[in-house]
């Protein structure tokens, strides 16, 4: 069965519009909600951005089934002692829906900004995303640096990226790996070297709903998010139940939707009624 995710960067709305956007999101059978981890708003720094961990606390309180995470948490900014601890406490605070992602970091520019170390040394980055994945799993296990208290549930881990020494963390450590939209192509020779991770991948839209006025979606989307190339997809419910039934159909098991319109409530909801549950309809 394919699982829904609503993609919600924390930038651009106030908490409460956050909370209500997941409330509708979780009433209309989304399973779970990402946010990003940033110092700054990517491409936008004159915008305000809310921290990561606190948006998903926040929300998790919130919800009662949501299943709660990020694409991607930024391994630099947390030492993973602390992260351990936090995403055990989320997981067994929220009963089991904290789920962790976590990569290198991808916009350099924030380091540098804020004294981050590692800005320029992409490589370095890697080497100390692969270190703390070897030490969130001995922080939540047993031994010298075990901690306590130890996860009561499973804490799935999502990795996302296509480079040769991500797709090692991903087999080794990976419960999810996200595919860049732009790298498509490459899933038929890449799905069959994940192991047990399972693939999902972002994907932008511009949803033309009932009534609305398709030239006008597809020109505001295209202005605000063409830069995103394949990433993006406009269409009404029949188009993009199409759109991502083919996905699927390539191994595809998440999709983590963005809507162009920062996921208006109306949009959230129809979008589940028609695409969603119509899709998932078709395929069982």
């Amino acid at each position: 069965m394919t699982e829904w995710f609503l993609f919600l960067p924390q930038v651009r709305l106030e908490i409460g519009d956050i909370v209500e956007r997941a409330r509708i999101a979780e009433a209309a059978g989304f399973d779970g909600i990402a946010f990003i981890d940033h110092l700054e708003a990517p491409g936008a720094t004159h915008q305000g951005i809310w921290e990561a961990m606190t948006t998903a606390t926040w929300v998790a309180a919130h919800t009662e089934r949501l299943r709660i995470g990020h694409l991607v948490l930024c391994d630099a900014f947390r030492h993973p002692a602390v992260l351990a601890k936090q995403a055990v406490t989320l997981s067994t605070a929220s009963d089991g829906r904290f789920e962790l992602g976590l990569g290198s970091g991808s916009w350099p520019q924030e380091f540098f900004r804020f004294g981050v170390d590692g800005g320029d040394d992409a490589a370095a980055r890697v080497d100390r995303l692969e270190r703390d994945l070897a030490l969130l799993r001995e922080h939540w296990g047993e031994g010298e640096r075990g901690q306590v208290p130890a996860p009561a549930h499973k804490i799935p881990l999502v990795i996302g990226g296509t480079g040769r020494r991500t797709m090692g963390l991903v087999r080794r450590y990976a419960d999810w790996w996200n595919i860049p939209s732009h790298q498509l192509d490459r899933l038929p020779d890449l799905l069959p070297t994940v192991g047990a991770a399972r693939a999902s991948m972002q994907q932008m839209v511009g949803f033309v709903g009932r009534g609305i006025d398709r030239a006008a979606v597809t020109e505001r989307s295209s202005r605000l998010f063409g830069h995103l190339g394949s990433g993006l997809v406009c269409g009404d419910a029949a188009e993009l139940t199409e759109h991502f039934a083919g996905l699927a159909a390539q191994g595809i098991e998440r999709f983590y939707v963005w809507f162009a319109d920062f996921a208006a409530p109306q949009t959230i909801s129809e979008f589940a009624e028609t695409v969603m549950h119509t899709g998932q309809k078709g395929t069982t």
